[in-house]
């Protein structure tokens, strides 16, 4: 009886931030979509320069969509930028990606990274 009594109260707390959380969660996966995007662009145009153009769009995209963009994109850059910095990869490179990865969150214009030549499409 208490436990239920205790789930009941925590609905009806939780009832008017509820609204809140799940558009956090919205957001969430689509700024993860947004990433996934960016990430696929990158392969398909295979530009040689492109790269910290797309980590820019990917995370700008992704920060567009709310806070739970911004989450989504930091956490899958992050893990990503690790996860490669384990593997070997030049501290440089990793910086310059941080830039570009922070960069596109804060609502800066992903195109100042943009390369000479690259596709409209993209």
């Amino acid at each position: 009886m208490k436990l239920s009594i205790g789930i009941i109260l925590c609905f009806l707390f939780l009832g008017d931030q509820s609204e809140g959380f799940l558009s956090f969660i919205k957001e969430a996966g689509q700024g993860t979509r947004d990433m996934w995007r960016a990430y696929s662009d990158m392969k398909e145009a295979n530009w040689i320069g492109a790269d910290k153009y797309f980590h820019a769009r990917g995370n700008y995209d992704a920060a567009q969509r709310g806070p739970g963009g911004v989450w989504a994109a930091k956490v899958i850059s992050d893990a990503r930028e690790n996860f490669q910095r384990l593997t070997g990869r030049g501290a440089e490179d990793w910086r310059a990606d941080q830039f570009a990865n922070e960069w596109g969150r804060s609502g800066k214009d992903p195109n100042h990274f943009r390369p000479d030549g690259l596709p409209s499409k993209y």
